[in-house]
């Protein structure tokens, strides 16, 4: 919103909701921390973290003291360390005012890192119970056990359904305190390492499926023209050495793998550093970007498909391979490293492919992912180092690793369209629309299968040759998949995929016509404060959902969980909102995105809440789920605590 000397009425948003008046950038901030408030007093109710200080030594001044900060944990809920990356907030352990120490560090156990369901990122935890050291200077003598020794925690509390928002507490010595800690970890951590900034919730994959996607990359690449025919070639370097031992051959195939893993994780090494820790934040919306990858896209799948090569300068190479014939362990690894950029002519496409969709994912998907890659390239020299007697047994080079291309090429034109379909519905143009969207798809997926089975005449299959039962399989399945696709065109639901195509439209599907009698959720749209006074009038709660229009688990949840009859009958008893929060040049959606950060401590979507007409949140539910009775379960909770 823009400001302007006048004195200008507030927005509807703010004006409704908060009931600001006309001094609304004040009370916006004074309401906000009622509303803060009003959260945390409710869950104050929930205290699954029990704190206690102690044994605590005796102490003489200008001495150091270790000082013992416990803390018990209830079933189910864990406690973040003291260097978790946010969104969450890390512990933080200090002294008070007036305290007869001075702080040199706080120590921890070894934290359990892990995908966090809460956050959508890699987060460390301690669960059933932790012990933190905290290290301070005695400024005066400090009797054992003091009871009036005082140290002050900053905390944030979460199980797999809730988080808490951030609480703050003051220890003291119980000698009554039960405390059995968990198995001791080796290494401590001072919590003077300062914590790196991740990407907030909405993982629109786990990190798990993309390293899964980016070895299976690598593994892909071998078959390609540039990379298969030298499996033999390369092998003879091993295996022709004069005296050379079965260690001597694993070492060197090792330094070669070595090589060819170090060039692609120093590429996507230098995409993170480039991006920097704020360059991943809300990227996945980011009109620029997606743009971007469409482009980078378009041009490798061309590249794929034939219509030209991807070269590198042939000094380079002749200088690198030069290089690499002195020998020893740099001249292997430098045979990695060209071997690596000889075959860059193939395996570019895949880089490219990889990195560009890493750029919408945590930002240490990039090093990762080219790491997992260059795993899945360099595996199979290592495995045929070992095994050199399967080298007879490889098929001979030939089309069918151009049929790799090509079928890789298409795909990757589908692909495509996924980032296109982000940058569309940002925009709001509404033009690749989820028939255009299906229709595009069927046909990218047929022509691979058209392909495979000689009905499209293309480089690596000729004119006659006869059809294989490999080729005829995996022509069929192309097909098959096409033709699956053409339900979706008319409303019908696609189950997973719905979280990466144009979602239906209301009264667009023509497979429901027996459900004409089926009462439809009613959604109000980024009208927060119209549904706040329809809750009044109408005595019931508000189902705020923050969402996103690029978000592919929000597209998900609403195609695939919201439709469930045990949550569509208890989200019919609620007034329904959607408020968008990754259009990042709609002040409005940036007003929803603070408000959800400042109420729930997170800016992760999909995001639910179930708020009352007088503001004051009832529930909350954190991210994606695929289990129906607990989705169903949370909506009910809530409705019996109305």
């Amino acid at each position: 919103m823009k400001k302007s000397k006048k004195a200008s009425p507030p927005s509807a948003t703010a004006r409704n909701f908060f009931a600001l008046g006309d001094n609304q950038r004040y009370m916006l901030r004074a309401v906000m921390l009622v509303l803060l408030a009003t959260a945390s007093l409710f869950a104050q109710k929930l205290d699954p973290i029990h704190w206690a200080l102690g044994p605590i030594p005796e102490t003489k001044a200008g001495a150091e003291c270790k000082i013992p900060v416990r803390a018990k944990l209830d079933e189910h809920w864990h406690l973040y360390s003291l260097t978790t990356p946010p969104p969450p907030r890390p512990t933080k352990i200090q002294a008070v005012e007036g305290a007869p120490y001075e702080v040199i560090r706080v120590d921890q156990p070894t934290p359990n890192r892990k995908l966090d369901v809460n956050f959508g990122s890699e987060t460390e935890t301690f669960d059933d119970a932790v012990e933190f050291t905290l290290v301070a200077k005695a400024l005066k003598d400090i009797p054992a056990n003091a009871a009036d020794l005082v140290v002050e925690v900053r905390f944030q509390a979460c199980d797999d359904k809730q988080c808490l928002p951030p609480k703050k507490k003051q220890v003291t010595y119980d000698a009554n305190f039960a405390f059995t800690p968990a198995p001791a970890k080796a290494a401590a951590q001072p919590a003077a390492a300062k914590p790196t900034n991740a990407k907030p919730a909405a993982a629109q994959q786990t990190l798990s499926e993309f390293l899964l996607l980016a070895f299976g990359f690598g593994l892909a690449s071998v078959l390609t023209p540039c990379v298969f025919p030298m499996i033999p070639i390369t092998m003879s370097f091993f295996l022709t050495k004069q005296g050379a031992s079965k260690g001597r051959i694993l070492f060197d195939a090792v330094t070669f793998c070595l090589g060819i893993v170090v060039l692609f994780t120093g590429i996507g090494f230098a995409l993170t550093a480039a991006l920097g820790t704020a360059g991943v934040t809300s990227i996945g919306s980011n009109v620029y970007v997606n743009s971007f990858i469409c482009l980078i896209f378009f041009a490798l799948a061309l590249s794929l498909l034939g219509a030209y090569e991807i070269t590198l300068p042939s000094g380079l190479l002749t200088k690198l391979n030069s290089a690499s014939e002195g020998g020893g362990i740099a001249g292997t690894l430098l045979m990695g490293l060209t071997f690596s950029l000889t075959s860059f002519a193939c395996v570019g496409p895949f880089v490219g492919t990889l990195l560009a969709a890493s750029i919408t994912g945590d930002r240490l998907q990039p090093t990762l992912g080219m790491m997992a890659f260059s795993f899945g390239l360099s595996l199979p020299f290592f495995f045929l180092a070992l095994f050199p007697g399967v080298l007879k047994g490889l098929p001979r080079a030939g089309n069918w690793m151009i049929r790799i291309k090509v079928v890789m090429g298409f795909l990757i034109l589908a692909a495509m369209l996924k980032y296109f379909s982000n940058v569309d519905a940002v925009m709001g143009w509404d033009f690749l629309t989820r028939e255009r969207f299906l229709s595009l798809w069927v046909v990218l997926f047929a022509l691979p299968g058209l392909y495979l089975l000689g009905k499209l005449p293309m480089d690596g299959i000729q004119v006659g040759e006869q059809l294989g039962v490999g080729r005829a399989l995996a022509g069929t399945v192309f097909i098959a998949f096409a033709l699956s696709l053409v339900p979706g065109m008319f409303g019908a639901n696609l189950g997973e995929l719905e979280a990466y195509i144009p979602l239906v439209k209301e009264n667009a599907s023509l497979f429901n016509k027996g459900d004409a009698n089926k009462p439809k959720l009613a959604w109000m749209k980024n009208d927060l404060e119209g549904a706040l006074a329809r809750a009044k009038a109408e005595n019931k709660l508000v189902f705020v959902n923050f969402t996103g229009v690029a978000c592919t688990n929000c597209h998900w949840m609403k195609a695939n969980m919201f439709p469930k009859q045990e949550v569509r009958a208890a989200m019919e008893k609620f007034i329904l909102v959607e408020l968008y929060t990754d259009e990042l040049d709609d002040p409005k959606s940036q007003e929803f995105q603070k408000m959800q950060e400042k109420l729930f401590e997170t800016v992760g979507i999909p995001y639910y809440a179930v708020v009352n007409a007088d503001q004051k949140v009832v529930s909350s539910f954190p991210g994606l789920t695929k289990d129906v009775k607990e989705f169903a379960g949370f909506l009910n909770a809530a409705l019996s605590k109305a």
